[in-house]
């Protein structure tokens, strides 16, 4: 039996060196994990295309996508996720709660606090070790 593919973006926004986590609303798989916020990508849609669409409809902020941060693939009892993590900038806009019940700015070194979602931890391990660009944490 073939398992379900699911191949999603997430975010990695920056702001004075500090990583925007989400946390996941009460509805819905993984509900109160957080998560770089992000979704699926749409048939014939890029990566970065569904990104920027994705952000725009959960936070309701215009995002400038940088370089690819990292892929990772988890599998979920609903299917294996994909997700492929891009650092991020917000061009504007402020993040608006439309499908998350939190959001939080944290410095790379707190991210290990919160309960991530698996497909999230690789791209959150990266960030705790390397820390984030500098021409994009700095402001």
């Amino acid at each position: 039996m073939m398992r379900k593919q699911i191949d999603v973006v997430g975010a990695v926004m920056l702001r004075n060196g500090n990583v925007l986590c989400a946390q996941r609303g009460p509805r819905g798989a993984l509900a109160g994990f957080w998560e770089f916020p992000g979704g699926k990508i749409e048939p014939g849609e890029s990566p970065r295309a569904a990104l920027e669409r994705e952000i725009g409809e959960e936070l309701e902020c215009v995002v400038a996508v940088g370089d690819e941060l990292t892929t990772s693939t988890h599998a979920y009892e609903f299917g294996d996720v994909t997700l492929t993590t891009f650092w991020c900038e917000i061009i504007s806009g402020t993040p608006t709660l439309t499908e998350h019940s939190s959001v939080r700015w944290l410095p790379p070194s707190q991210l290990g606090e919160l309960p991530w979602a698996p497909a999230d931890l690789p791209a959150v391990e990266l960030i705790a070790t390397f820390g984030v660009p500098h021409e994009l944490g700095a402001d």
